[in-house]
């Protein structure tokens, strides 16, 4: 469809999206079902209203969908191995003897986020927010808070910025045949 419609100059599942993060951040223990209805009114608003790269309704939904089936299934199989990493890493039990190197204060908390921070130099950055969400909630007991998770995000997005080694978008741009040079 020609001309979707805009709200301030946003289009509108920009904005559906940024209220189902809001919805996620501000209701933290209903995390699925949140970014489940977001997934739904997003691609509700999308089969009704808009289009999919030209093609509306169903068939540009299904159309879309088996154009991009082969990065689907990449970032699927990625996200199943960083789970898979996250649950390696605490089986290690690395995180339940890590208090006893950490100090009992906050610079404890500030040593783990630096340490979140190296990781995701050569870590992708994915990875590294969840082997320290990890560690987090083994050295904290399970008892964080979503400022905390947070800060773990930034600290593993900030230490994957300087860094193209392990970042999976660099790694995926490249596979498409993106010159290093032009990341």
């Amino acid at each position: 469809m020609v001309g979707q419609p805009l709200i301030a100059g946003i289009a509108i599942e920009f904005i559906l999206f940024g209220l189902t993060l809001a919805s996620v951040a501000l209701f933290h223990r209903h995390t699925l079902p949140c970014a489940l209805s977001g997934l739904a009114a997003i691609t509700l608003y999308k089969l009704g209203f808009a289009d999919f790269s030209g093609v509306t309704g169903l068939a540009g939904l299904l159309a879309h969908l088996v154009h991009e089936w082969v990065v689907l299934g990449n970032l699927f199989a990625l996200l199943v191995g960083f789970a898979l990493l996250a649950q390696h890493f605490e089986d290690s039990h690395l995180p339940a003897r890590l208090p006893h190197y950490l100090p009992d204060d906050w610079r404890g908390g500030l040593a783990l986020l630096g340490l979140v921070f190296v990781l995701s130099s050569f870590l992708d950055n994915i990875a590294a927010a969840m082997i320290g969400g990890t560690v987090a909630a083994t050295v904290f007991r399970n008892r964080l808070h979503i400022g905390y998770l947070a800060a773990i995000v930034a600290a593993s997005n900030a230490g994957g910025s300087g860094s193209v080694i392990g970042d999976t978008t660099t790694t995926m741009m490249w596979i498409e045949g993106v010159s290093p040079f032009d990341v």
